[in-house]
């Protein structure tokens, strides 16, 4: 049976704390659920710290890497796939996820949220962000959910899949 892959997306450099914290109780509670994440790979903000709190569960963790260099990765990375596509390889993190969360917002952020949309993904939005919300539930209200907390993520996430 394949394995449930849910992707955190979410800014490197310019994550809050705020982002950081949620992201890292994204990565345990996904890891909890027993379904493997996907994130970019790299050792800093919601990628960094999805990878470390899935790992503090004991999960499996995936990286999808911009480059071809082993710097940079997150230490908490099981498995890293380098593309060297820079940013092109967003399409590949969407497309493999079963379901994205979007962790924060930036512009890598919301250039997945897109991508999401348009391959018919399912998107839930954690962020506190109002307008980043409002435009993209305009975009695909009905495959765009807006949550408050990590719990509600996990629990939309738990609703979405088959």
């Amino acid at each position: 049976m394949r394995k449930i892959l849910i992707g955190v997306m979410g800014p490197g450099e310019q994550a809050t704390s705020h982002d950081l914290r949620n992201a890292y109780e994204l990565g345990q509670l996904i890891a909890q659920s027993g379904w493997v994440l996907l994130t970019g790979g790299r050792n800093v903000g919601v990628m960094n710290a999805a990878n470390q709190g899935a790992k503090s569960a004991h999960g499996l963790t995936l990286g999808i890497l911009p480059n071809r260099q082993q710097e940079g990765i997150s230490e908490a990375v099981d498995i890293a796939i380098f593309t060297d596509m820079g940013n092109a390889r967003n399409n590949i993190n969407v497309l493999s996820s079963n379901v994205v969360i979007a962790c924060g917002i930036g512009a890598g952020t919301a250039s997945e949220i897109s991508l999401a949309v348009k391959a018919n993904k399912q998107v839930i939005l954690l962020n506190d962000d109002a307008e980043s919300k409002t435009f993209f539930q305009k975009l695909s209200p009905e495959k765009i959910y807006i949550v408050n907390s990590v719990s509600e993520a996990i629990a939309t996430v738990k609703s979405i899949l088959p």
